[in-house]
């Protein structure tokens, strides 16, 4: 499914029957009613009548469907309304003292990451916190990119923010539209998907052509007071999540690829001490 098309079925009414649903959920999936009926071992011909409403599935049969189809917490939540039963998955504040321990870990891994940049934001890519490295990194940028919600990709690809800054903003932007629509696959999220316009919509360079060879990754090189730092990058999330809000967050850590940008960013730790 391409993302035009996933913007034509999120701006459609939404489905307001469990069956609506999950027909929605198993197309989105591309998977028969065959595939999934077997992935959940029910017969072909339930779940034919679950989808156009002759069957009422039972509260751990929704959960069941919504697993196999990998369904986010949050519109598993949705399945469940549609059904007539209560939502399952709570949705807390990172302040919450439930998520004390995660909120700690999240801290932590921030902090222990200095002196190169980590960050952490939100289903939106809205950043939710990150570490003190981060900001010498935006000196300079117009403050209406940095506010509240203040969106990584935004950031990236708009003209005032970062992208002027990136030496190889070709393949960068290439490779977070990827992510993004990625994203917009698995989730469906109309106000993703309007982003995803969004960025499609900014002029960006073409690929000279394909990533090097000799690249174990593709790198953020951004330009930085006359130098090039040059950064690779991994995202971790957490394991399990029963809570809507840890589900949807990610942590981003930025690695330094060269010797070069190891010694700036030890040097712009230490001016910050």
């Amino acid at each position: 499914m391409n993302a035009h098309a996933s913007t034509a079925r999120a701006e459609r009414a939404q489905p307001v029957h469990i069956g609506d649903h999950l027909r929605e959920w198993r197309q989105r999936r591309h998977l028969s009613q065959l595939d999934l009926a077997g992935d959940a071992e029910i017969s072909a011909r339930h779940l034919s009548f679950v989808e156009t409403g002759r069957a009422a599935p039972s509260r751990e049969m929704v959960l069941k469907l919504a697993e196999r189809l990998e369904v986010p917490l949050r519109e598993r939540n949705v399945l469940l309304v549609a059904a007539g039963f209560a939502p399952a998955f709570p949705q807390r504040s990172l302040d919450d003292p439930a998520l004390k321990s995660a909120r700690a870990a999240i801290d932590l891994v921030l902090k222990a990451h200095e002196p190169n940049p980590a960050l952490a934001y939100d289903r939106h890519w809205n950043l939710v916190t990150a570490n003190r490295m981060v900001a010498p990194l935006l000196e300079g940028l117009p403050p209406h990119l940095l506010g509240q919600p203040f969106n990584i990709l935004r950031l990236a690809f708009h003209p005032e923010g970062l992208a002027p800054r990136t030496v190889n903003l070709a393949e960068w932007s290439a490779h977070l539209l990827e992510r993004l629509h990625r994203q917009c696959e698995a989730t469906a999220d109309p106000e993703l998907l309007k982003l995803y316009q969004e960025l499609k919509a900014y002029r960006m360079p073409a690929r000279s052509g394909p990533v090097s060879a000799d690249n174990v990754a593709i790198p953020f090189k951004l330009r930085l007071n006359g130098e090039v730092l040059s950064f690779i990058s991994t995202t971790m999330v957490f394991g399990t999540p029963v809570d809507i809000t840890l589900q949807e967050l990610a942590l981003e850590t930025f690695f330094p690829a060269d010797d070069l940008t190891a010694e700036r960013m030890r040097q712009i730790a230490a001016s910050l001490t």
